[in-house]
């Protein structure tokens, strides 16, 4: 497996100790829905939240929450709309962003809650 699948693999296995450790109830990860897959999706007292994780050994070319595109947010928004249908879901959607930097010296995460909404 190449380094940097290792690097994502661990950032969503810190990113769901970090959410387990704040309340949040994991419902899946890595939920795939055609093309498109959601790393994280999770439940708190509020919302059904859906977490893109992104991981990088530094923020040498930028902050790993950077590399969230717009195109990106719209297959984000389509897949948990196809999830929230599927499972028949009313709580409302909130999207974040888990930012994460892993390297030898340290985990850094940055929790973004409502990075993005949903373009109605």
């Amino acid at each position: 497996m190449a380094e940097h699948n290792d690097l994502g693999n661990q950032g969503e296995e810190v990113s769901l100790t970090y959410l387990i450790d704040k309340g949040y109830t994991i419902l899946e990860t890595n939920w795939k829905f055609g093309k498109e897959e959601i790393d994280i999706i999770a439940l708190n007292s509020e919302y059904l939240i859906i977490l893109e994780v992104k991981t990088r050994s530094s923020n040498a070319f930028g902050e790993p929450y950077n590399f969230v595109t717009k195109n990106k947010q719209r297959l984000l928004v389509k897949a948990a709309q196809a999830y929230a249908e599927r499972w028949r879901i009313g709580q409302e959607v909130r999207f974040d962003i888990l930012s994460l930097i892993i390297n030898k010296n340290a985990v850094e995460i940055e929790h973004i809650e409502n990075a993005f909404y949903p373009v109605l």
